[in-house]
C-alpha cells in the first residue's frame, strides 16, 4: 500500500529583523556568515558593498535597509551573526544580507497563497507561507529590485568587478 504524498517543494526560511520572509530552495546558491564586505563611496544605502566571490565581485543587498525595516540594519553584536545568502537571480548571482538564515523546509504546496502584484513593492513578495507561527512572505529575487534599480547596480558591479581585476594584475 502506497501513500500519496503531497508535492512540496524546498524554502529557505530568513529573518530579517522581526519578520520572517522565505527564498525558493532553488535561487539559494549558498549561505555565508557575514564576511568582510568592501563598500566603495557614494553606494546607495540598501547596497551593504561588495564581496570577492571566487574572483566575481558579488553585490549584496542589505533587505532590512531595502525593505525599510531598520534604518541601519544590525549593529553591535547583532551584527557578527548576521548572514549573506547568495541567490542564484535571473540577471545572475545576488548577495542577500539577512539578519539570520533559519532553516531550509520542505513546504507542501497546499501551504502557499499567492499574493496580488500590487501587495508589494515590484511585486517582490509572490506568496505567503502558512507556518504554525503564522504566515511568512516568499520573496522572487527577480522582483526585490526595480528595473531602474538593477540597471544601476549592474553598472556598479562591473566598476567593482573592474577594480577586483585591477588588483589580480598587481600581483
Amino acid at each position: 500500500m502506497s501513500l500519496a504524498v503531497p508535492s512540496a517543494e524546498p524554502y529557505l526560511l530568513l529573518r530579517l529583523g522581526s519578520r520572517t520572509c522565505a527564498l525558493p530552495g532553488a535561487e539559494v546558491r549558498e549561505i555565508l556568515p557575514l564576511p568582510r564586505l568592501w563598500r566603495p563611496p557614494g553606494l546607495p544605502r540598501p547596497l551593504a558593498g561588495f564581496l570577492n566571490l571566487g574572483g566575481g565581485a558579488l553585490p549584496v543587498l542589505d533587505l532590512m535597509r531595502l525593505f525599510g525595516l531598520a534604518a541601519e540594519g544590525a549593529e553591535g553584536e547583532a551584527a557578527l551573526y548576521r548572514h549573506v545568502v547568495v541567490a542564484a537571480g535571473r540577471e545572475g548571482p545576488l548577495g542577500l544580507l539577512v539578519d539570520r538564515a533559519l532553516d531550509l523546509q520542505r513546504i507542501p504546496r497546499g501551504q502557499l497563497r499567492p499574493l496580488a502584484p500590487e501587495a508589494t513593492p515590484n511585486g517582490c513578495a509572490v506568496a505567503e507561507i502558512e507556518m504554525p507561527e503564522g504566515f511568512v512572505h516568499l520573496l522572487a529575487v527577480e522582483r526585490i529590485l526595480l528595473a531602474q534599480e538593477k540597471a544601476a547596480l549592474e553598472a556598479l558591479r562591473e566598476n567593482a568587478q573592474a577594480r577586483l581585476a585591477e588588483w589580480a594584475g598587481a600581483g
